[in-house]
């Protein structure tokens, strides 16, 4: 033991001293940091601050960019940690910084480790399956709306494909190199370590108030504090960048949290999970979404469904009872009000309008096949063709989005790609036979479930993190089923 400890200690020696006193102490490279040294000095001394931002982010950027094609798994998670904190980081930044370049650096990146690694194994077969399949004609469709003539400018297309394609790219990224259930593991403690933390963020603009920053992006446009101050409270987004997608990444952490108690766990580790349970459904509550609250008991419809025993009836029974006193309880509390009106549409003054929006738009769908255009709604749609008809259209709905943008031949097209999804989660779920790949599967089962279900009130897939971690969990179907398929076969070897 005392042997093995003095030889990694000399081990570490040796490694330091060849690196300190072999390699940067050589005249050479003394020189050229010297060179390099003054240099910033002067540039920073004749340029400003700004210049020396630049500089150091460069300094940081390099290695995380060489990192990101050597070493794969370390660039899917700074592409997550990135689209967690993306928008957190603009609120503080002057409102034209191209923010987003971040999020496009690291795709790009991505996919180009892809495409060297896939260079030396020419090894496509983790490609063939329905899923793949369906997301490349989905992607087709995309860009195939570039010729759409009922676009009114093909700006729109560009800025939106530039986000949706690449994006939809990383689902092949992920399918190929994340090879190991360790990865996995990693990936979903990654995932909900920054739920947590986004969790915390909602607690501290509840109770300790906003940041100054948070301040200043909230009252920059009169319409953004107008739709998140309702009934005399303020909804909380976290490090989001609206309510919704705070509340749904809330959700999401929750059923990774549950799917995960389903593993032979200790003690200890089930306290946790159900602690960071009932922490992501609390603080989801602070965001005032409806939408969040009416799918998670879909969603634990569905765990009941898949995973059906007397311990889970029993547990959805009691939970559907408490459901109901919830409802029905009389309350002054105006989070617990709002989360009751979600299970009351017919006295929503927003579902109503939400129905007229759609009524009205609806002769347009049934009218083009192949929609208004890719991005001809929401921002670009108002930055690009100010004056079309579809520009200050609000789709409020993910699907109807679809609908207007991509035609009701690209909804049908949309709701066989979501099926094809789930049938084959579903059916992983039921083949897979290793316990901890088991319960990884449902946990994405029941996210992508989530999603599409919530996707009908609210805009679910659209937003940063919410589009990068669907097309993880679709990835990780995948990833489940092939990982179990192998560990088989080492097994009867």
């Amino acid at each position: 033991m005392f042997s093995r400890q003095v030889e990694n200690n000399l081990q570490r020696k040796t490694f330091w001293h060849r690196i300190i006193a072999k390699k940067i102490s050589a005249p050479v490279v003394i020189l050229f940091l010297a060179i390099a040294s003054l240099s910033v000095s002067f540039i920073v001394a004749r340029e400003g601050y700004v210049m020396g931002v630049t500089i150091l982010c460069g300094l940081i950027a390099l290695p995380i960019a060489y990192a990101s094609v050597v070493y794969p798994e370390f660039g899917i998670i700074a592409l997550i940690v990135a689209s967690f904190f993306i928008n957190f980081a603009s609120r503080f930044l002057p409102e034209p910084t191209p923010i987003g370049l971040v999020i496009d650096g690291l795709t790009y990146l991505l996919i180009l480790g892809f495409f060297i690694r896939q260079k030396k194994e020419k090894n496509w077969s983790y490609f063939n399956d329905p899923i793949s399949w369906f997301i490349l004609i989905w992607l087709a469709y995309n860009l195939f709306e570039i010729i759409n003539p009922n676009s009114p400018s093909i700006l729109e297309w560009v800025f939106t494909v530039r986000t949706v394609g690449f994006i939809m790219l990383m689902y092949f990224v992920f399918v190929y190199h994340i090879r190991s259930r360790e990865c996995i593991k990693l990936l979903l403690k990654v995932w909900v370590a920054l739920a947590f933390i986004s969790g915390l963020s909602a607690i501290q603009q509840e109770y300790f108030g906003l940041f100054p920053f948070e301040q200043e992006w909230l009252h920059r446009f009169p319409e953004r504090f107008k739709l998140l101050f309702i009934g005399g409270h303020l909804r909380k987004w976290g490090l989001f960048s609206d309510p919704v997608v705070y509340a749904y990444n809330m959700v999401a952490a929750a059923l990774i949290c549950i799917s995960m108690l389903f593993r032979d766990n200790k003690p200890a580790k089930k306290i946790l999970l159900i602690f960071l349970t009932i922490f992501f459904f609390t603080v989801m509550l602070y965001s005032g979404t409806r939408a969040s609250y009416v799918i998670i008991p879909a969603a634990i419809l569905m765990l009941a469904i898949l995973k059906f025993n007397k311990k889970i009836f029993v547990m959805v029974l009691t939970g559907g009872l408490l459901l109901g006193v919830l409802i029905v309880m009389p309350t002054s509390n105006p989070t617990l009000s709002r989360f009751q009106s979600a299970f009351k549409p017919s006295k929503d003054a927003s579902f109503e309008e939400r129905a007229r929006n759609q009524a009205r738009i609806k002769p347009y769908i049934l009218t083009h096949p192949f929609g208004g255009g890719l991005g001809s709604v929401g921002v670009w749609g108002e930055r690009f063709a100010p004056n079309s008809y579809l520009a200050k259209f609000p789709p409020d709905s993910g699907y109807v989005r679809v609908a207007v943008e991509l035609g009701y031949i690209g909804l049908l097209l949309y709701c066989i790609f979501n099926f094809v999804i789930l049938y084959k989660g579903i059916s992983y779920f039921y083949l897979i036979r290793d316990p901890d790949l088991k319960a990884y599967c449902l946990a994405m089962v029941l996210i992508i479930f989530a999603f599409d279900f919530g996707n009908y009130p609210q805009q679910a897939f659209v937003q940063y993190p919410s589009n990068i971690l669907s097309f993880l969990a679709m990835a990780l179907l995948n990833i489940t089923m092939r990982l179990d398929i192998e560990q088989r076969k080492l097994n009867a070897a």
